[in-house]
């Protein structure tokens, strides 16, 4: 199908997005059980080893609530500005699937623990957007299905399929928006600075390890279409569990622009769920979009209403820590980074690294040059966060023998080489590797001379002026040298030699 462009999508009809992000908590045990929670780790279990009866849904197993993973929704649902419910109440939602072993799953449905709130987005262009808040519940994960065979890792065409329960219990938060309207042609970069707000905030409350890539927050976009001039939301699709900031701009892009193309022609929109492909850069089907009667709610026999004592809640809100966009805010003030650089940051989401590492002693835009430039590079280049290649200590104590002139940008290059290697500190790594920058004169002198015997009218248009001319030897010397020559130095003996 050709689609129309996003202008010509967006000249005849206004957006609307409405955005789930799930969250899986880090608390040690799984939501309803004393299983291990994969989510509280990095590590990976072997399938099927992290499960209770519960998990399995076993007869005679019965559900407990965890303590901690309600003291977690409290806190994220403050962070959204949320009223705290005094009495909120776990649900059943029915429906049948092989990664849900119990043929239902506990959720919470029209008593949710926080409601009606907003958050404060802050846009490219540092322009701010106040996303309202319908509800944050509780719930539990599934488990998951691995589909082998097939082309596209999907149960379509398939040989078989594998499930690990080892997911199913994760204690989870979904946070639910409200209807976004007006955003216009923000709206695909409005959904995906949310989501990274959201991101933010989960990670400075602590309460989740927050990596998209593992699972840990997960993306429904839902977009609908409103032809301009009508106040009547459009049939809605809900492309499920986007797991990039990047994906979840384009997945709305394409949304807008297939519906459009759809609507353009005189065909209908399906209420479908939709997978987003990462290497198309489009959707496809799903299944239909079934409603909440659908899944036959009711409330859990097993559980006993939720009533937070209100003195708790107000200690859990008084330890809140900075809303997202008021720490950014204060983060471009303080470090007087251009707009563009302080952006891309965000972008590569290592605004927190380089924080620590301004914190570990290293000036913000060396901070920013560490990271946003080799330690980003060699990321990419294996497939991992930057972060997990040094820590914010190591690359703070890198550019104090920067600025001390133990070794120069080039050497200093090489010397992040060892300390990703794990060879030790940068300390260590340019004594064991020998990459000191050279400024013993004897040394220096011998090289220079070398290189002035082989260009001898360097020294003659030194004296005529041209200092300039100085660089082809300091070019040499350095070449000569390995880059470990102390450049200013040689310049200052170049010139010495010049004048006598």
């Amino acid at each position: 199908m050709n689609l129309v462009s996003l202008e010509e999508a967006l000249e005849q009809f206004d957006p609307v997005i409405g955005l789930e992000v799930h969250v899986e908590l880090n608390t040690q045990t799984k939501m309803f059980s004393p299983a291990p929670n994969p989510a509280a780790s990095l590590e990976d279990y072997a399938p099927n080893t992290a499960i209770s009866p519960v998990c399995l849904g076993l007869p005679g197993s019965l559900p407990v609530v965890n303590h901690d993973a309600v003291r977690s929704s409290i806190a994220l649902g403050l962070a959204l500005g949320c009223e705290i419910a005094p009495s909120s109440r776990f649900a059943r939602k029915n429906y049948f699937y092989p990664d849900l072993a119990k043929n239902y799953q506990i959720s919470q449905y029209d008593e949710p623990i926080a409601h009606d709130g907003q958050v404060e987005v802050e846009l490219d262009d540092q322009t701010l957007w106040t996303v309202e808040i319908e509800r944050a519940h509780m719930e539990e994960d599934a488990g998951k299905l691995t589909h082998v065979g097939g082309q596209t890792g999907r149960i379509q065409g398939a040989e078989y399929s594998l499930v690990d329960y080892n997911r199913a219990g994760v204690p989870l938060v979904e946070i639910v928006t409200r209807p976004i309207v007006g955003s216009g042609e923000k709206a695909p970069q409005l959904a995906r600075a949310y989501v990274q707000t959201i991101r933010d905030i989960v990670l400075g409350l602590g309460v989740s390890q927050a990596r998209m890539e593992r699972g840990n927050l997960r993306c429904d976009a839902n977009v609908s279409l409103m032809p301009k001039g009508s106040d009547t939301f459009g049939t809605r699709s809900e492309t499920k569990n986007v797991n990039s900031f990047r994906s979840i701009e384009r997945a709305v892009i394409y949304e807008i622009r297939r519906q459009a193309t759809l609507l353009r022609d005189g065909k209908t929109i399906v209420q479908e769920t939709r997978h987003w492909h990462e290497d198309t850069g489009k959707t496809s089907p799903g299944r239909p979009k079934s409603d909440a009667d659908d899944y036959r709610y009711f409330p859990e026999p097993d559980l006993l209403p939720v009533t937070p004592d209100p003195e708790w809640v107000e200690s859990i809100r008084a330890e809140l820590p900075e809303a997202p966009v008021t720490r950014r805010r204060r983060l471009r003030e303080a470090w007087q980074l251009a707009d563009t650089d302080f952006q891309a940051l965000i972008n590569a989401d290592l605004l927190t690294v380089v924080e620590q590492t301004v914190a570990a002693g290293c000036s913000p835009a060396s901070a920013k040059k560490w990271w946003l430039g080799e330690l980003s590079r060699m990321a990419n280049e294996q497939g991992v966060p930057a972060e997990s290649l040094a820590t914010p200590e190591q690359v703070a104590d890198l550019e104090s023998e920067v600025v001390a002139g133990t070794v120069n940008d080039k050497l200093a290059r090489e010397v992040l080489l060892g300390i990703v290697a794990g060879e030790g500190s940068a300390a260590e790594v340019i004594a064991a590797r020998g990459l000191a920058v050279v400024s013993d004169d004897g040394a220096l002198i011998a090289a220079i001379d070398e290189a002035l015997a082989a260009q001898p009218d360097v020294l003659d248009k030194i004296r005529d002026g041209k200092v300039q001319a100085a660089g082809a030897i300091i070019g040499q010397v350095m070449k000569s040298m390995g880059g470990g020559a102390d450049a200013q130095r040689v310049r200052e003996l170049i010139l010495e030699r010049a004048q006598g």
